[in-house]
């Protein structure tokens, strides 16, 4: 697939253990992402799924049956199977109400455990792969499956990160055997898996503890509500994510800091921890395999992803794409309030003096952009633009101190650091002060809206995709889930504490907007619902701003290549009619006040799936403009 946001979702295959030459993932299929084996041994591939919106979710189990999960387009769906080299599809449990994809996992012996949620619960269910299903336990809101003992025993659930119930385990009759706390005085808590291994059951976990995080684990039989054992020994400065390897004894961590990745393989009974060597760059996925072998998907701003094996193993070509794009690609480190600002600079080749610039903001907060391949970047950088991607303040990837900085309140802490950078590039002569735009996505784009609003003279143009456009009615319709987030963020609810949901609004500061913007929005989005976009398009159009709409007929996340390619082309044929003309100068607005309170959180996603809808332009005249 084409797009942004291609390298984000990118993986490694899933591999089967009892044959590992055996393995799945998720590939282009003429323009949309769907599910093909991969045979190391005879180095061949087969096309698994055929669906009109395509294909995310997948996995392997260990007699080799390929699953992926069933999905229309509001992702709601089943989990269904078929053997490895063809056959007949089947339910993966029968019996299972439909529903949003929340964990699957099977256990050695074909045990089968699945989450499936709605809008107000999550419900998992377990039986043997095929048969009926039976439901083992249903949660008040979004929850997860994390793993299942190789004996189907022992099921985990993660909740919130930093709840009462971060992690619960269950055994396969229901009953509670341990919940795990994440909202105490040790920190937040996360479950990353069982350990691969029969002769024992041991729940890798993951701790942010003193501003550190701290690989920890649970066994059974050491208390209801605790019995962790944190490995204080083996902390990280920054987030990480772990994988058991298939020993079930070490560790294999991946690192994500100052906007690339390290490996480091730790022995938790030797106390050990040594670097696994990688090229410098960016891991979009690594995994353990046995022996010493590991698999990795790597990728650098130049390079798009590449996926290879310390042991040479073959693994899917990748096709289509050079081995490196052109641009010069460098580092940029702009002084702040708490600490200096990294941000990803790329520049087209053989350029003379300062060049028009779009900034490329990533979603989250709680995410960061990479030293990673990134299609956007490539056409930008390839049609004369220097693009720049600011990790701000909220961005993962600089430690817990980093992510909780919000001094300036919500957005606005970001709206600060993308002006820094914004004047540190334009101080260097790096950057045309008249000619700087601002692209983001998701929480990306509610970004965008808001430093056009509160800081409308240093822009020239704006695309906000899918974005959050009225903060207090995103939270109204938006997911459970999110909902939960902003109350946790925000410090209430709109009813609580309207004030702060105010103030971080776009929608409040719609007509100060002086810039020219691009809005694209999704008819069924749940995330960034519709209604609140065009409330404030409402708003553009009464303050007579100039601006111009694209609808999509899809939800928030999306798996075909078309709807990345016509949104990639009209934005950049957008900002290149703004950005690329002659000298110009944009009204300066005096600056908004800026309150501080916590940061809001989405999840990045691609730009959309399904159809176009419809576009529309409009000069900021209310007249003559087509309602949506």
């Amino acid at each position: 697939m084409t797009g942004r946001y291609q390298v984000y979702r990118a993986a490694l295959p899933e591999v089967c253990a009892a044959d590992p030459a055996r393995m799945v993932l998720t590939a282009d299929a003429r323009g949309r992402c769907e599910v093909f084996t991969w045979d190391a041994a005879t180095r061949r591939s087969r096309q698994v799924t055929d669906r009109p919106l395509g294909t995310l979710h997948h996995a392997i189990d260990r007699d080799a049956r390929v699953w992926w999960f069933d999905e229309d387009a509001h992702g709601v769906g089943l989990w269904r199977f078929q053997p490895f080299d063809g056959g007949a599809d089947r339910p993966g449990l029968t019996g299972v109400a439909p529903g949003q994809a929340r964990g699957l996992a099977v256990s050695d012996n074909a045990t089968v455990a699945m989450g499936l949620g709605d809008a107000r619960t999550t419900a998992f269910h377990i039986g043997p792969r095929g048969g009926t299903a039976r439901e083992l336990a249903r949660v008040d809101g979004h929850a997860g499956l994390s793993g299942i003992t190789p004996d189907g025993r022992l099921l985990a659930l993660s909740g919130a990160a930093d709840s009462a119930r971060a992690v619960t385990v269950l055994a396969d009759d229901g009953t509670t055997r341990a919940v795990l706390p994440g909202d105490g005085p040790h920190g937040r808590l996360w479950s990353l898996g069982f350990a691969p291994v029969g002769d024992r059951a041991e729940l890798l976990l993951v701790r942010e503890t003193d501003d550190r995080y701290v690989l920890a684990s649970w066994r059974p039989g050491t208390g209801a509500t605790c019995g962790v054992v944190t490995h204080s020994w083996c902390a990280f400065d920054t987030e990480i994510t772990a994988r058991w390897h298939p020993d079930g004894r070490s560790v294999l961590v991946r690192q994500d800091r100052h906007g690339r990745s390290a490996l480091h393989r730790v022995h938790l009974a030797e106390r050990t921890r040594e670097p696994v060597p990688t090229p410098r760059g960016t891991l979009l996925d690594a995994a353990p395999r046995s022996g010493d072998e590991v698999h990795y998907l790597w990728t650098d701003t130049a390079t798009p992803p590449r996926m290879g094996s310390t042991a040479d193993t073959p693994l899917p070509p990748t096709h289509g794409i050079a081995d490196r794009v052109p641009g010069e690609h460098r580092d940029l480190w702009t002084p702040g309030p708490d600490g200096p600002v990294h941000s990803l600079l790329s520049l087209p080749e053989g350029r003379r003096g300062p060049v028009p610039a779009v900034f490329l903001v990533h979603g989250g907060p709680a995410d960061h952009d990479r030293d990673a391949y990134d299609g956007v970047v490539h056409s930008l950088v390839a049609s004369g633009f220097a693009v720049v991607r600011v990790n701000y303040r909220g961005s993962t990837g600089y430690g817990p101190r980093w992510r909780r900085a919000f001094g300036q309140g919500v957005g606005h802490t970001q709206v600060e650091d993308l002006v820094a950078v914004r004047a540190d590039l334009v101080a260097q002569g790096i950057v045309r002060a008249d000619a700087v735009g601002l692209w983001g996505t998701s929480w990306g784009g509610y970004l965008v809206l808001l430093a056009l609003g509160v800081r409308p003279g240093l822009w020239q143009a704006g695309v906000a995709v899918k974005p959050v456009a009225d903060s207090a009615a995103a939270h109204r319709t938006g997911t459970p889930a999110l909902r939960a987030l902003d109350e946790r963020l925000f410090g209430g609810t709109p009813d609580e504490v309207p004030e702060r949901y105010e103030r971080s609004s776009p929608l409040r500061y719609a007509a100060m907007v002086r810039a020219p913007l691009l809005v694209v929005a999704a008819t069924r989005d749940a995330k960034c619902p519709p209604g609140q976009v065009r409330t404030y398009l409402a708003a553009l159009r009464h303050a007579r701003v100039r601006h111009e709409s694209m609808w999509l007929d899809t939800g928030h996340d999306g798996y075909q290549a078309d709807d990345h390619v016509a949104v990639l082309r009209r934005a950049v044929v957008f900002l290149d009619r703004e950005l690329r003309g002659p000298a110009r100068t944009t009204p300066q607005t005096p600056r908004s006040d800026r309150i501080g309170d916590p940061g809001r959180a989405r999840a990045t996603a691609p730009v959309g799936t399904g159809t176009i809808h419809h576009t529309e332009r409009s000069s900021g005249h209310a007249e003559g403009h087509h309602p949506q």
